[in-house]
């Protein structure tokens, strides 16, 4: 099992002043430690989970060029857009800069967008769910389209592109690997049968439904099902000195027996550092070959 980085919450014991160094200290320790993933939010306001919205919070693709100059071997991600952030061609563009300046190691993280908050505080559209989703099927057809070098003009119903343009094209061949985030099962996991290499989930008593549910659409789809890797959101807190470590260990197997081969999320105490040096020595090993 493969583990990941998520960072959700840059309000740190520093301040704005300190974060850009704080942030490297931690990419490059968890980069170092053999994570596998390095993500962030694709949030503009920090979301009710994680405190107010008032708290620190960096733009997702900026802060992933950051990490990319930082880290030398993670793959890196957010967890995840939404579809309604960005224009679909200015998105394909900005993970295929991503991917090449970091040589190749940047994935297309999307999602349908559920955070009205922050839509309706920066003046982003935020349409109803159905259309979000019908925006993210568009989205996901023209990121595909231009990472295959088609510069045919693209004709859906809520986007228009007169020459779909890529130039440089992505290092990643055939193209960035996708994952959709969410759990959505007439939707979301449809998606991804049909256009994704990847799903995120959370934690819950239904995992092992939704993925039941995911196969199924990989049937109807006539996709092969193993061919999608299978993610879980997961919160690492191995305590303050490491002596929640085994218990991790054992949670990251029970979701391996369930058939997820990685876990990504956030880690108890980053910013301490120590944390990452625990799951580095005790945890990524141990799980390495569950």
């Amino acid at each position: 099992m493969k583990i990941g980085l998520q960072i959700p919450d840059f309000t740190t014991p520093g301040g704005p002043g300190r974060l850009g160094a704080d942030l490297a200290t931690v990419a490059r320790t968890a980069d170092e430690g053999g994570f596998s993933f390095l993500a962030v939010m694709d949030h503009f306001f920090q979301i009710g989970a994680i405190g107010a919205p008032e708290r620190e919070m960096l733009e997702g693709y900026t802060a992933l060029g950051y990490l990319a100059a930082c880290t030398s071997r993670a793959e890196l991600l957010t967890l995840v857009t939404g579809t309604v952030y960005r224009y679909p061609g200015v998105l394909a563009k900005i993970v295929t800069t991503l991917d090449v300046l970091s040589g190749g190691r940047a994935w297309l993280g999307i999602g349908a967008a559920w955070n009205s908050e922050e839509s309706h505080g920066l003046g982003i559209g935020f349409p109803p769910v159905a259309e979000r989703f019908e925006r993210l099927e568009e989205t996901l057809q023209i990121c595909l389209q231009m990472w295959r070098g088609d510069e045919s003009p693209y004709r859906g119903e809520h986007y228009q592109l007169e020459r779909p343009l890529n130039s440089p094209q992505s290092l990643t061949r055939p193209h960035p690997p996708i994952m959709i985030g969410g759990g959505g099962e007439k939707k979301t996991l449809r998606l991804v049968a049909r256009y994704a290499d990847a799903c995120n989930l959370f934690p819950g008593p239904d995992l092992a439904r939704k993925l039941d549910v995911l196969r199924a659409h990989c049937e109807a789809e006539g996709r092969d099902y193993d061919a999608i890797v299978k993610t879980c959101y997961f919160v690492f807190d191995v305590g303050e000195n490491g002596e929640k470590a085994a218990e991790v260990v054992d949670q990251l197997g029970q979701l391996a027996d369930l058939g997820f081969q990685a876990a990504i999320g956030a880690v108890a105490g980053v910013w301490r550092i120590r944390p990452l040096e625990v799951i580095a020595a005790d945890v990524i090993p141990a799980v390495a070959n569950v």
